[in-house]
């Protein structure tokens, strides 16, 4: 794992506390409602993590941008789903966005930055509209927000430093090993899509 994805995730793991501590940003039960949400649903865990496969797959300024696309796109939806904004068929977009990033994998498909942050921040918008309609009427958004700003970043440079970890392993190997996950991960989707999981 590079340093620099190794420095992220540290310096991500030690944000929480620098949120809270700052008055005015929400209650802690909203920043900890906010932080577990998406990772108490297999199909957020899953697309975030491809997603961040997705971002070392490609590599370049693409390791950066993805999650970036990603995470903006999520605060969009988020605002969206807390405004209570109706939005069509969410719950088949987070499924679709995991069948999506898989078979990017699967199939080893270059994007070029700009297409990958449009996939990217196309699928987001519903994860965030789903976490932003669960926000509990009593809790503050913001700190709901950066909960899962924060959790959903942290599984991003989780699955960044899985591909770069895949990649280290040698070119044969990584991509068979990309194209295994990848694979998993859309079989996974199309279960969540077709109601199994």
């Amino acid at each position: 794992m590079s340093r620099t994805v190794m420095a992220l995730a540290a310096a991500l793991a030690f944000l929480p506390s620098v949120v809270l501590a700052h008055t005015g940003a929400g209650s802690p039960e909203g920043f900890v409602h906010g932080f577990a949400h998406p990772i108490g649903g297999l199909d957020h865990v899953l697309a975030m993590v491809a997603a961040g496969l997705f971002a070392a797959h490609l590599g370049g300024r693409a390791l950066w941008l993805v999650p970036l696309a990603f995470i903006s796109m999520m605060a969009v939806g988020g605002i969206l789903g807390a405004a209570e904004v109706k939005m069509p068929f969410v719950e088949a977009g987070i499924a679709l966005s995991i069948v999506v990033f898989g078979a990017v994998l699967a199939f080893r498909q270059r994007l070029s930055a700009v297409a990958a942050m449009a996939l990217a921040g196309f699928f987001a918008i519903f994860h965030g509209h789903a976490h932003g309609t669960e926000l509990p009427e009593a809790m503050s958004g913001l700190a709901y927000g950066i909960g899962f700003i924060l959790v959903t970043a942290l599984l991003h440079a989780l699955g960044i430093g899985l591909g770069r970890v895949m990649s280290a392993i040698g070119q044969h190997q990584s991509t068979r090993m990309t194209q295994v996950a990848g694979g998993a991960v859309t079989i996974t989707g199309l279960a969540i899509l077709g109601g199994v999981l």
